[in-house]
């Protein structure tokens, strides 16, 4: 691996994490692209790390408030108030709710995910659920407008449900999660905050077993730290466009790009 290329998939997965067109389906296609016979997992996790920290960058308050929740939530588990309006505790409860799904999705078919990062025909089937999961969203969210004390744990559960199925190349995590949050009724800013809280466990958890199995670098680590350092900064400009495009009731906008892409995808593994 080489640092020109290391880069290019550090930008590459910045903006493709956080909008909602797949990071994991662009890998796959840029890794076809540059001639790699498999994926390199660890590279890949690394890329992961450098979008966690834009997601800590842009929602530093909100894990603040993750964390005191959590702390509250050891100290005072169960026999609470109901009526307790304490934004930190409900949104750690939610986000704990949430992430139950991915965690059994992950482990539960775990195999049957990383085969599919080797079929670029996959990843194009992929794109096309993706794109229009985001051009069914024109008229979400206009029935209800639910903040973090109105939506209930089940409803946690179904956007930790989207987000484990996300694992799929090609299945967009942001764009699935807020997408579903959204026909569910979420707020629009509360459906974009609560899929990048529910990313921060789900990356987290897949560093720490990344660097659990770890037996020494398995690539040259100055390509591995000029890629982690783009996705860092092009994941933080990406975040901050894709937030105010959510905000506006525009998310529909990245369909046409998802349906060509993997039309294109298609098309490639047909003619070869």
């Amino acid at each position: 691996m080489d640092t020109l290329s290391a880069v290019g998939l550090g930008v590459l997965q910045g903006l493709t994490e956080f909008l909602p067109v797949s990071s994991s389906g662009h890998l796959v296609i840029g890794q076809h692209l540059l001639g790699w016979k498999e994926p390199n997992v660890f590279f890949d996790v690394c890329l992961h790390l450098g979008t966690f920290l834009a997601v800590a960058m842009v929602f530093r308050r909100d894990i603040a408030s993750l964390v005191r929740g959590g702390l509250g939530w050891l100290r005072r588990p169960l026999g609470g108030n109901p009526y307790d309006r304490d934004e930190s505790r409900r949104l750690f409860e939610l986000v704990f709710f949430g992430t139950i799904p991915t965690v059994i999705i992950g482990f539960a078919f775990k195999d049957l995910f990383e085969s599919l990062f080797a079929s670029v025909r996959a990843v194009g089937f992929s794109l096309l659920i993706t794109g229009t999961l985001l051009w069914l969203t024109r008229r979400a969210a206009s029935f209800r407008q639910w903040g973090p004390f109105d939506i209930r744990f089940r409803h946690a559960m179904l956007v930790g449900l989207a987000q484990g199925l996300a694992i799929t190349p090609g299945i967009s995590r942001s764009g699935t999660t807020i997408a579903v949050a959204l026909f569910l009724g979420f707020q629009r800013e509360w459906a974009g905050r609560f899929s990048f809280l529910l990313f921060v466990p789900a990356v987290m958890g897949a560093i720490t077993l990344e660097l659990v199995k770890l037996r020494g670098i398995p690539a040259p680590l100055g390509p591995i730290v000029w890629g982690t350092a783009a996705a860092a900064v092009t994941g933080y400009l990406a975040l901050r466009f894709l937030l105010a495009v959510v905000r506006h009731g525009r998310f529909h906008i990245f369909a046409p790009y998802c349906w060509a892409l993997g039309t294109v995808c298609l098309a490639l593994t047909f003619f070869r």
